[in-house]
């Protein structure tokens, strides 16, 4: 699946998990306004994929969707090799950006979070970000960003969230060794964490329950729960040149939430 035009690229490309919706679609966009074409995976929903790849197309960039399932290591061989053939047809070999967005939800409190959901989590929150980072370094260029998505409950407490808050602060841990490590081939990487969204995500928890919504506005110092055009931009502004000398830093995108 791809589309879009040549006009106004950057010739640039970013490697985008998760794009086809909420937080890794509206990144995906971003860059695309921004001349960065990209590659973009999605588990299940090709529909939504193509709904981007046409978007994407409409601003003037161009957008390849890859299925993937970001918990199935076993599959990041034949992975890399479509992204191969996909960098081929957007006439590169290597790629410029990686943000490892794919993630899924877990509400339950820590005394009945079961052995399976926690290695559910960990499959595609950890091992699949590293692993998958480590199966695509040889296709990133020198001078390259990494940006991976943490959560803003890696730093304040939710009651319920124990087990994916833990997933993001091995994440944030994560990212300051990968920047150490990588800073040879003058890759830098950063932490970005959200906080509270409006999105889909966990169901719409935050934008589809008014009560919750309210309990976020209320913590929250900008007085609303976030949206996905708050952090899109974000990510994509980081991956700039213009933010070329920050490294191994977890930024928190939240409005000011629980401070």
């Amino acid at each position: 699946m791809e589309t879009g035009t040549t006009n106004g690229s950057s010739g640039k490309i970013a490697i985008v998990t998760g794009g086809n919706r909420g937080l890794g679609r509206n990144t995906v966009l971003s860059l695309a306004g921004r001349g960065v074409d990209s590659i973009f995976t999605y588990r299940t929903n090709r529909e939504e994929a193509d709904v981007v790849v046409g978007l994407v197309g409409g601003a003037g960039a161009r957008a390849v969707a890859l299925q993937l399932d970001t918990g199935d290591v076993g599959t990041f061989g034949s992975f890399v090799d479509q992204v191969r053939r996909a960098l081929t047809g957007l006439g590169a070999e290597r790629f410029d950006y990686l943000v490892n967005n794919a993630g899924m939800a877990l509400y339950k409190p820590f005394d009945q979070t079961t052995e399976a959901e926690l290695d559910a989590l960990y499959a595609v929150h950890f091992k699949g970000v590293f692993f998958l980072t480590q199966a695509l370094l040889p296709l990133i260029n020198d001078g390259g960003k990494i940006v991976n998505i943490s959560s803003g409950l890696a730093r304040f407490a939710a009651p319920g969230s124990s087990a994916y808050a833990s997933m993001k602060g091995a994440i944030e841990v994560l990212t300051r060794y990968l920047a150490r490590e990588l800073g040879g081939r003058g890759i830098a990487v950063n932490t970005v964490a959200p906080g509270a969204i409006a999105s889909d995500f966990g169901g719409g928890r935050v934008r589809d329950n008014a009560e919750i919504n309210r309990r976020v506005t209320e913590v929250t110092a900008l007085g609303r729960a976030g949206q996905p055009d708050d952090i899109g931009p974000m990510v994509a502004a980081l991956l700039s040149d213009d933010n070329r000398w920050i490294n191994a830093q977890r930024i928190e995108v939240s409005g000011g939430m629980n401070i």
